[in-house]
């Protein structure tokens, strides 16, 4: 959490942006004072379990950022330090949340409630991409996670 950060790309819209979201049923909503400070692209194994996808998109923002109008997450331990946040209602997976940077805290691009205004700036643990899936966009890519 302590490296140079890229900034993070808000699709132009011709509207204001307050940035909402939440889960597949409605249970658990929130809302951001502040567009992320970073996004990306994980494809990780547990992202890909947790998720069911290929891949997860996750948004950083400072903890304080983040707003919940209704309901609150379930966590589930994933490993040491890592706390993954769902829908106990749905089961929609909703965050992630590392306690060695207990200031910050990461929601999935896709249960914004429109996605397509977040655009991530890289990839992680392409080493673990599945084979069939080609990359196209013109993202940084990295076989971990990032250090830099």
């Amino acid at each position: 959490m302590g490296m140079e950060q890229q900034a993070v790309e808000i699709v132009e819209t011709n509207k204001p942006v307050i940035l909402q979201g939440g889960c597949l049923c409605g249970a658990v909503r929130y809302q951001l004072s502040a567009k992320p400070f970073d996004a990306d692209y994980c494809h990780c194994k547990q992202c890909q379990k947790s998720s069911g996808a290929v891949f997860q998109v996750w948004m950083d923002f400072k903890r304080e950022q983040v707003t919940w109008l209704k309901g609150e997450v379930s966590e589930f331990e994933s490993s040491d330090n890592v706390r993954r946040g769902f829908c106990k209602q749905c089961g929609c997976t909703l965050s992630y949340r590392d306690t060695r940077y207990p200031d910050y805290f990461t929601l999935t691009i896709g249960s914004l409630d429109e996605p397509s205004l977040i655009k991530p700036n890289y990839h992680i643990y392409t080493s673990n991409q599945v084979k069939w899936l080609s990359i196209t966009d013109d993202c940084e890519r990295y076989q971990q996670e990032r250090t830099s």
